[in-house]
């Protein structure tokens, strides 16, 4: 009976040890490259959580690019998929921004994958041009507008177009204060497509977004750069 008690508690202490040394081993070790990659954007987002924004994706006009016959979340996963081998190019520019202006990288890369397809020739760009000559760059900064600065697949393009959709957020936090952030934030994008002056209410924010369907088709494609990579 003593010997049966001491192999308990010899094995009892073993597995302790084996605890013990898997717990620092696990506190001494960084957070894996991945997690680490994204724990500060995520953190900083000052905007709201991308991820915890409903959408219901592309229209099937927009899903039409590729000529998919799907549409909703699906289509607009796949259209970010698509284009993430040329996103990745500027990516590191992405985040960089994204860090800087506290806003979450993935929906500037939602944007770009939207506007441009990430700077696809098929998206109709001529030398940085789209919209017939009106709209500059990977996030299409309208000229009757805007100013347009740098080169249209440049750090400081994206800065400035990101700060035009902060910009518009904070519009649309103005008029409608009681939504949460995740909503506010939705409307923005919204907003940077049509203007805060054409979101009337929530579930009518894309109405008169091109497509109506875009600030549900970023924050789709967003959602899915958010999880591969970005």
């Amino acid at each position: 009976m003593v010997n049966l008690y001491l192999n308990l508690l010899a094995f009892i202490i073993f597995l302790s040890i084996i605890y013990l040394n898997i717990t620092v081993l696990y506190k001494c070790q960084p957070f894996p490259p991945k997690l680490m990659e994204n724990w500060g954007e995520t953190a900083d987002c000052i905007f709201g959580d991308l991820m915890k924004i409903t959408t219901i994706g592309a229209s099937p006009q927009t899903a039409s690019q590729d000529n998919h016959t799907i549409s909703g979340v699906p289509a607009s996963h796949k259209l970010a998929e698509v284009d993430l081998e040329r996103m990745n190019q500027y990516k590191t520019i992405i985040k960089k921004v994204g860090r800087a202006k506290k806003i979450d990288p993935a929906v500037i890369a939602g944007i770009i994958s939207r506007e441009t397809r990430a700077g696809s020739s098929g998206s109709g760009l001529v030398n940085g041009w789209g919209d017939h000559g009106n709209a500059f760059g990977l996030m299409q900064v309208d000229r009757r507008y805007h100013s347009p600065v740098g080169a249209w697949n440049g750090e400081d393009h994206i800065i400035q177009a990101t700060d035009i959709l902060i910009t518009f957020i904070k519009n649309i936090q103005q008029k409608f204060p009681n939504w949460s952030k995740e909503n506010q934030f939705k409307g923005g994008i919204a907003a940077y497509n049509a203007g805060p002056g054409n979101i009337d209410s929530y579930e009518n924010m894309d109405m008169k977004t091109t497509g109506r369907d875009y600030a549900n088709d970023v924050v789709a494609r967003a959602q899915w750069f958010k999880r591969n990579g970005f």
